[in-house]
């Protein structure tokens, strides 16, 4: 299909396509899905995983940012299951800026993805941020992003993704899965991640807020929370105010808090403090200083 398309895998869109057979009826099966689903599905490239998908769920609503894979997925599902061709709705966006009035009238209740590499940890803050029904996520990414995005509180690997994540789920790995799966085969492994959304913190700060701290706090990963909270506190004395107002360690790291410990940090930020709540702060910003992401636009990647 891809020679009939004259289609290429590129690095600018993280394409690479899962090919094994074995593979999508995997990341369908550990996910968990049931018939009255209605699952997102972020690039869905040649359409591999979205076959599996309909057979399983109510609906397919997938997001695709390259025009030519768009106009084909129906049709490859009209020639392999014409009889679920009604499941499937086709949605041409960049799934990092993608709302709800962009989708059709039933909201999602599942993402089940093979992310592109590039932008899977801003893709799936921003869709967990604002589609508020889903309910639980399967997908695939770079080995490394699976640990960070399911790392616990003294993980060296624990950080930026770690955190927003768990502002809005739980989240575990979900197994691993090898690279002779992918066309183009890639350099790095992947893995499966699974999370199940739960209410965030009890809290009297935003989400914007707390994610505020967090970003700062690990921009400098390697220094104490004084010191790290000094620009976002308006001076290490305030951050020191905070930190023991919240019932933290001034020099305690980042990596060793909960969510819940930047939670109660930023609700006890003086009010005089410079900077302004939440600046810098996104729904779907894969964070700041050692745990950036790259920005680029989503792509496909099934």
């Amino acid at each position: 299909m891809a020679d009939t398309l004259n289609i290429r895998p590129t690095k600018k869109l993280g394409q690479n396509f899962v090919i094994d057979g074995g593979t999508v009826r995997k990341i369908v099966r550990v996910a968990g899905l049931d018939p009255d689903d209605v699952v997102i599905e972020v690039g869905p490239g040649l359409g591999s995983l979205t076959l599996a998908l309909l057979p399983e769920v109510r609906r397919v609503i997938a997001v695709e940012i390259d025009p030519v894979l768009a106009r084909q997925l129906p049709l490859t599902v009209g020639g392999h299951a014409p009889e679920l061709a009604d499941r499937l709705t086709v949605v041409l966006a960049d799934a990092m800026r993608v709302l709800p009035a962009d989708l059709p009238a039933e909201r999602p209740t599942a993402l089940v993805a093979n992310l592109p590499y590039n932008v899977s940890v801003p893709v799936v803050l921003h869709l967990l941020e604002t589609q508020p029904s889903l309910r639980k996520v399967l997908i695939m990414v770079q080995a490394e992003v699976a640990d960070r995005l399911a790392a616990a509180p003294g993980s060296k690997v624990y950080g930026i993704p770690s955190v927003k994540a768990a502002w809005y789920a739980d989240v575990r790995r979900a197994g691993p899965v090898g690279r002779t799966v992918f066309w183009p085969v890639p350099n790095v492994d992947s893995g499966l991640v699974a999370m199940t959304r739960r209410e965030p913190p009890s809290t009297v700060a935003t989400r914007e807020e707390v994610f505020a701290v967090v970003d700062a706090a690990f921009a400098q990963r390697r220094k104490t929370l004084r010191a790290a909270l000094a620009s976002w506190a308006g001076g290490a004395p305030a951050a020191e105010r905070a930190l023991r107002a919240a019932g933290i360690d001034p020099s305690a790291r980042g990596e060793q808090l909960t969510v819940e410990d930047f939670a109660r940090i930023a609700e006890n930020r003086d009010t005089g403090a410079g900077g302004g709540a939440g600046a810098g702060a996104g729904a779907g910003d894969g964070g700041a200083g050692d745990d950036a992401a790259d920005g680029d636009p989503s792509g496909s990647s099934s």
